[in-house]
């Protein structure tokens, strides 16, 4: 256990009673409350030592029954930062950082505001096998094979989705090509689109930095579906595309010399997960996407059935699902540990870690980048030049 981590359960337990008091159990008021004094005065103690920050991409499983990968974290604010700059350092997308953090201003939060980073992931039930995209939580798990007596390996990345209207499909596919500096051949319906906003576009648009696809394009066999990378990266981990599927493009680049032609590829919907580590159960919940219509209750009732094959506890204990049913209510995409009934176990658990954002003189202002996020264009290419 690192310095931090052990300096801050002991700074947990030592505050005053009174300020434990601001916890509302999910078992006694069925939704979760922040405690901002708590969560200050934990993270700003300026003697808090600071841990380097976890891998933002790359976990190893210990053992084939783990299903929870990575650690929280907290950082905090210095002058200039934005969610969005935090978003891309530490591996996230802008709406799994907000989501965590409803209280805190994500343009201009105050300088040593401490953020909760959520870079614990529960996996999603599903095989482990080639790409796995999670549509719900806005992310990409990649499992490479592992030689025999390997442990086996994960590789995760915040991604963007379709828009209401325009949803990015589930089901299984594969990687049918590959392409690096491709051109995109621009819809009629999308070029209308512009047209009628005052902003025309030509029917293509040639590789280079105007070229919504970025560097990097894997076409699935879906029609008309591709993860690609993106340039402007502001609006990874949000609902922006006309169903494909965004990437940071550093991400994508990695990705792309990574995965051959033919690897599957399984889209899923998964708000609630519920999985494993070290003996202990977690209950990760994310906001359902807008039209998503199976009631949490019958999601939650699905996750308990199905882990009652690993332990029959789970089935018969009457508070788990009233537990579960309070954290889908509040939906902060953050594991919680079913044996505790109070948010303190998070800040318990998190890791407070070195700010490493290095602002760029180079980037966009904040006015810009809200401007960038407003406006994203919507690719959706139906060639792909320069396969390999």
């Amino acid at each position: 256990m690192s310095l931090s981590r052990l300096r801050i359960t002991g700074l947990v337990f030592l505050l005053p009673l009174a300020a434990c008091s601001t916890f509302e159990g999910f078992l006694d008021k069925g939704s979760r409350t922040e405690s901002a004094p708590l969560r200050e005065a934990i993270f700003n103690d300026a003697e808090l030592p600071l841990a380097d920050p976890i891998s933002r991409n790359y976990f190893q499983l210990v053992d084939k029954n783990q299903s929870v990968i990575g650690e929280l974290q907290v950082v905090r604010i210095n002058e200039g930062d934005t969610f969005s700059d935090l978003a891309r350092e530490y591996g996230l997308g802008y709406d799994e950082i907000v989501t965590a953090n409803p209280t805190v201003d994500p343009w201009i939060p105050p300088v040593g505001t401490p953020v909760l980073l959520p870079t614990q992931y529960v996996l999603p039930d599903t095989p482990r096998r080639g790409v796995v995209l999670n549509i719900a939580t806005k992310r990409l798990f990649y499992f490479p094979e592992a030689a025999e007596g390997e442990p086996q390996t994960v590789m995760t990345y915040p991604i963007g989705i379709g828009r209401v209207g325009w949803e990015t499909p589930t089901g299984a596919t594969t990687v049918t090509a590959k392409a690096r500096d491709p051109h995109w051949y621009v819809p009629a319906s999308v070029r209308k689109e512009h047209a009628e906003n005052g902003d025309p576009l030509p029917s293509i648009v040639p590789p280079g930095p105007d070229n919504p696809l970025g560097r990097h394009v894997l076409k699935l066999g879906l029609p008309g579906y591709l993860i690609h990378g993106t340039n402007q990266p502001y609006g990874v981990g949000m609902r922006v595309s006309h169903g494909c599927v965004r990437m940071y493009p550093e991400n994508i680049e990695t990705l792309y010399e990574l995965v051959g032609l033919g690897l599957q590829v399984t889209i899923v919907n998964q708000p609630y997960l519920l999985g494993k580590r070290d003996g202990e159960w977690y209950f990760e919940s994310h906001p359902p996407l807008e039209e998503d219509e199976l009631p949490a209750d019958e999601r939650i009732a699905g996750l308990l059935k199905a882990a009652a094959a690993d332990d029959e506890t789970l089935l018969v204990d009457p508070e788990l699902s009233a537990h579960m049913q309070a954290a889908a209510s509040e939906a902060r995409g953050v594991p919680v540990q079913l044996s505790r009934g109070d948010l303190d176990e998070i800040f318990e658990r998190a890791v407070l870690v070195h700010n490493t954002v290095e602002l760029d003189p180079d980037v966009p202002t904040l006015s810009e980048v809200r401007e960038m996020i407003d406006q994203l264009p919507d690719a959706e290419p139906v060639i792909i030049e320069a396969v390999n």
